[in-house]
C-alpha cells in the first residue's frame, strides 16, 4: 500500500487514544498497490465498505496464517517542532476482532531536514486479525504534534511454510 500527499492530498494526522495515528492508504491499483490476495480490500471489517481516508483504510487483513514480514516507510515533511518520531505495528488497531496488540515500537530523534524512516518486523499473522501502521510525532513534554506526512508505504509478505513446522 502506498500513500503520497502529492497524489492523494494531505493526510490529516489524528491521534487515537493510544497516542498514535493510524496511517491511511487509498484503495487503488497500480504502482505499489499490488494486492492480488485482496488484503487491503474496502469490504473487510464491517458490513459497509470502507472509504479512504476512514480508519479502516489503514488496515491490512492477512490472507493466510503464517509468519508475516511487515515493512513500512514513512517520510515526514521538514518540521522543527518534533523532538521524537515514533512508529509501531499493531494487530487489530481498531479493536474490530481480537483486540489491540502493539509490537515493535520504535522511536528516533529528528535529523536536519525531512525525516525519512523505514521499519521492518516479523510476527505470526492470521486471517481475521488486521494489522496496521501507527505513527506519532512528539514535542517537548511528550506533546503529540500533527507533523505533516509526505509519503507512507506499508506491506505484508506472508511465509506460509512456517505456520506449522
Amino acid at each position: 500500500m502506498k500513500w503520497e500527499a502529492a497524489r492523494s492530498g494531505r493526510q490529516k494526522v489524528v491521534y487515537d487514544s493510544d497516542g498514535y495515528h493510524l496511517v491511511r492508504f487509498p484503495y487503488e491499483a497500480g504502482e505499489e498497490q499490488y494486492d492480488p490476495w485482496r488484503m487491503h480490500d474496502p469490504g473487510h471489517g464491517l458490513t459497509t465498505p470502507s472509504k479512504f481516508p476512514d480508519a479502516r483504510s489503514g488496515l491490512i487483513w492477512p490472507s493466510h496464517d503464517g509468519w508475516g514480514t511487515l515493512s513500512a516507510m514513512v517520510f515526514w515533511e521538514p518540521d522543527n517542532r518534533p523532538t521524537e518520531y515514533r512508529a509501531r505495528f499493531v494487530r487489530d488497531p481498531l479493536n474490530l476482532t481480537t483486540g489491540y496488540d502493539s509490537t515493535a515500537t520504535t522511536d528516533t530523534v529528528p535529523t536536519r531536514g525531512g525525516q525519512y524512516r523505514s521499519y521492518t518486523w516479523q510476527m505470526f499473522v492470521h486471517p481475521g486479525t488486521p494489522v496496521g501502521l501507527k505513527i506519532s510525532a512528539r514535542g517537548p513534554g511528550d506533546v503529540k504534534l500533527a507533523a505533516p506526512l509526505m509519503l507512507a508505504e506499508f506491506k505484508l509478505a506472508i511465509h506460509t511454510d512456517v505456520a506449522r513446522p
